[in-house]
């Protein structure tokens, strides 16, 4: 049976599959919707993205998409390990701003769920590592937006400790969340 985390931030959870292992190795669902939506997971997921990242201390994000093509994502490690972050950027939020982080890995099955109206990033911790994840709406260029990884007012403690990031030229040039005009507002449909 899978364990559902609640995190600090409302509505992000980490969920943990049960994995059943023996001499071959292991089997494990990674994902079963009636399962999921029962613990807060109620998405109907679109499409699965896949990310290789090289280097430890690379950084993707922060990122998300602007309505109606708004992500909620389902976040796992197929190979190696992340430092998982999300971030809250609704107007009017109260924890507007705030973030929570989760190490996910390849050796744990750990996955988060970021869901509409949060920033979403991560850090790499170990070379070679390969990232999955699910969508509920298919990638649109033109609603792309994001926070730049290391504003200072979200102050995010990336645990990497590799020295300098990793980024696209993309990710380098995003705003500060001050300077962000969010598309999501806090206890609006």
């Amino acid at each position: 049976m899978t364990v559902f985390t609640p995190l600090a931030l409302p509505d992000v959870i980490l969920a943990t599959p049960r994995r059943h292992g023996d001499a071959r190795g292991y089997f494990c669902e990674t994902y079963v919707q009636p399962l999921y939506a029962a613990n807060g997971i109620a998405c109907a997921f679109v499409q699965d993205n896949e990310s290789l990242s090289a280097l430890p201390g690379t950084v993707r994000g922060l990122h998300l998409q602007a309505p109606p093509f708004a992500q909620a994502k389902l976040v796992r490690v197929l190979s190696g390990a992340i430092f998982d972050v999300a971030v809250d950027v609704r107007a009017g939020s109260p924890t507007h701003g705030q973030w929570v982080g989760a190490r996910l890995t390849a050796d744990g099955g750990e996955q988060l769920f970021i869901p509409h109206g949060f920033a979403h990033g991560f850090c790499t911790l170990a070379p070679d590592t390969r990232v999955a994840y699910k969508v509920d709406a298919v990638y649109d260029k033109a609603s792309e937006r994001g926070i730049v990884w290391n504003d200072p007012d979200i102050a995010i403690d990336w645990t990497f400790g590799h020295g300098d990031a990793i980024l696209s030229d993309k990710d380098r040039i995003l705003p500060r969340l001050k300077d962000f005009d969010s598309p999501f507002v806090y206890g609006a449909a």
